[in-house]
C-alpha cells in the first residue's frame, strides 16, 4: 500500500497507519479520509491483521477539518461527497482499532479517535471540538459518539 498522506506499516499482526501531513498538523482533507478508510478497509480484509493502530504525530494526532479545503466547498459539494458515511465505514471495521493520540485532537480528529475501539492518550494529548464555538455542530458524529467514549 502507497499513499501520498498517510504511512502504512506492519509488526506481526499489528498495523499502524500513521497520518503525515506534518506541515498542516495531519489536518483532514478529502484525501486523507479516502486514504485511511482504503487502508483500513484493505487492512481489516487482511486475516493476518489482528488489530489497527491509527496514530498521528507528537505534536497533532489530527489537528481538525483542513479548512483551507473546506473554503472552496459548497453546501452542495460537502453533501455530495458524503463525509460522514466515508468515515462510518472505518468506525465500521471489524479489526480493532486503536487511536494513539499525542498532541491535539480537535474537531475531526477528535471524532476520528473516538470512531477507534479504543484510545489511548499521551500525557501531551489535547481534545477539543472547538467547531461548536463557531455554531457548527461536529460534523463526523462527535456529538454522538462523545457520550459513548
Amino acid at each position: 500500500m502507497t499513499f501520498e498522506t498517510i504511512l502504512v506499516t506492519r509488526d506481526d499482526r499489528v498495523a499502524t497507519i500513521t497520518l503525515n501531513r506534518p506541515k498542516a498538523l495531519n489536518a483532514l482533507n478529502s484525501q486523507v479520509m479516502a486514504e485511511v478508510t482504503t487502508a483500513a478497509a484493505e487492512l481489516d480484509a487482511d486475516p493476518g491483521i489482528g488489530a489497527i493502530i491509527i496514530t498521528g504525530s507528537e505534536k497533532a494526532f489530527a489537528a481538525g477539518a483542513d479548512i483551507k479545503e473546506m473554503a472552496s466547498l459548497t453546501f452542495a459539494d460537502v453533501f455530495s461527497q458524503d463525509f460522514f458515511a466515508l468515515w462510518n465505514k472505518f468506525a465500521a471495521t471489524r479489526t480493532p482499532t486503536i487511536a494513539a493520540v499525542a498532541g491535539y485532537a480537535l474537531g475531526g480528529g477528535c471524532e476520528l479517535a473516538m470512531m477507534c475501539d479504543l484510545l489511548i492518550a499521551a500525557d501531551t494529548a489535547k481534545f477539543g471540538q472547538p467547531e461548536i464555538k463557531l455554531g457548527v455542530i461536529p460534523g463526523m458524529g462527535g456529538s454522538q459518539r462523545l457520550t459513548r467514549a
